[in-house]
């Protein structure tokens, strides 16, 4: 191919998407789903849109978070219909354009540790989502998050035509490994929320639409409507083998390295639980846990290290049932007096909720202080019509879904008999 018919193709591949509500799957619903998750953000946050496209997400951002927008893509043509809409909706001076490579994030525009929030939906295929969790990183303020879609293997059993369709297009793979990829790369996992079929017509009936309109006599036309044709057709014929992820991501502190606890940990565990409670019984809570193997689950009690090494905070989550389906308790979280409220405890839910969705658990519950359980995620477990056998303050009992596509079970919640209820 010459570079002529290069330039060509690439021309008519984006004069089908010029003015096109959205690049991606996607939509205003599920932008504000994985902004809810990424949790409170600073007043007017500093973000970053890499391959924002004609700018929803920007746009939104700016309005409804009160963000200070960066917005990158490569296609100026974008970049101007964003600037044309965010002045239509006062939003000039919220959003700034910069035309720029996404994967040559350099110089003065993208200093490290500035951005409170890093947003990718729909974009970061373009250098492979593991480099995207790996050069973003840096661009993050401490305590700032990563949002980031991709496409997602759906089923166990992808047909020939799928694999040999996305094979070509980029490397798929399931929702549970990019989330084990994430925290491979040192993060903790916020959130994940599989895109319904919705956020694909709000992309492809558009695209369909002007599909169909397009004039076939332009110069590389032929071949971007032969592609695109491809691509509607592989989603009607076998969309449920594939969809999109959103990842909402967190670089772990590394004030507090963390990792499974082992035999050598029990002693420093006894001794952080004593610390950290009134009475000995947290300590001996522990004990009886790991004692029942209907309730202990190995890898799933976790601690966080102090400077010293000594093990600083400890976070256990063992088996328990809603009516008769699997579920987690969170209990006990302890960390000890010394190193209270320095994100220590924190780090150490953090790791063991992700140790938990990475081997496939999908409910976890707590009953603990509402004013802080919820900065990870938990609600009031009665949403869901989850309840205790025991009188408890309704807020103080909490649930949190980790897999969103398993439907939740609801009635009575059965403790193992070391917790004595």
């Amino acid at each position: 191919m010459t570079d002529n018919d290069h330039a060509s193709r690439s021309e008519a591949f984006f004069s089908l998407h010029h003015d096109l509500p959205r690049q991606s799957p996607g939509s205003d619903a599920t932008t504000r789903q994985l902004l809810g998750l990424a949790g409170p953000l600073p007043h007017r946050p500093r973000v970053l849109d890499l391959g924002c496209g004609p700018g929803r997400a920007a746009l939104l951002l700016a309005a409804e978070a009160g963000a200070e927008v960066t917005a990158v893509d490569l296609h100026e043509p974008f970049l101007g219909e964003l600037r044309e809409a965010a002045a239509a909706r006062g939003l000039g001076d919220r959003i700034r354009t910069v035309r720029a490579d996404m994967a040559e994030l350099s110089g003065p525009d993208f200093p490290a540790g500035s951005f409170d929030l890093v947003w990718a939906e729909g974009s970061a295929y373009i250098i492979g989502f593991d480099t995207a969790l790996r050069d973003w990183k840096r661009l993050l303020t401490p305590g700032g998050t990563l949002v980031v879609s991709e496409c997602v293997r759906t089923t166990d059993t992808p047909t020939d035509e799928a694999r040999a369709f996305w094979k070509q297009e980029t490397s798929m793979r399931p929702v549970a490994a990019n989330a084990a990829a994430a925290v491979a790369a040192g993060y903790h996992v916020l959130g994940v929320r599989v895109q319904p079929d919705s956020d694909w017509d709000e992309y492809y009936v558009p695209l369909a639409e002007r599909v169909a309109a397009a004039d076939t006599s332009a110069p590389g036309m032929a071949w971007a409507l032969a592609a695109t044709r491809e691509e509607l057709a592989m989603r009607r014929d076998h969309g449920t083998e594939y969809g999109y992820a959103g990842y909402v991501l967190r670089p772990a502190d590394p004030r507090w390295p963390t990792r499974p606890e082992t035999a050598a940990d029990v002693a420093a565990v006894r001794a952080v639980n004593t610390a950290a409670f009134p009475t000995p019984d947290e300590a001996a809570l522990v004990d009886a846990l790991r004692a029942d193997p209907a309730a202990w689950l190995p890898g799933l009690g976790h601690v966080a290290a102090g400077p010293d090494g000594a093990v600083a905070a400890y976070a256990l989550l063992t088996r328990c049932r809603v009516g008769d389906a699997p579920a987690l308790a969170l209990a006990p979280v302890a960390t000890a007096p010394e190193h209270q409220r320095r994100g220590a405890g924190r780090a150490v839910v953090r790791a063991v909720l992700d140790a938990a969705r990475l081997r496939g658990e999908s409910l976890v519950l707590v009953l603990g202080h509402p004013e802080y359980y919820p900065r990870f995620g938990f609600v009031p477990a009665s949403r869901y019509g989850i309840r205790p056998g025991f009188d408890v303050p309704d807020e103080a009992m909490m649930a949190l879904v980790l897999d969103d596509s398993v439907p939740v079970p609801h009635g009575t919640i059965r403790y193992p008999a070391a917790f004595g209820v």
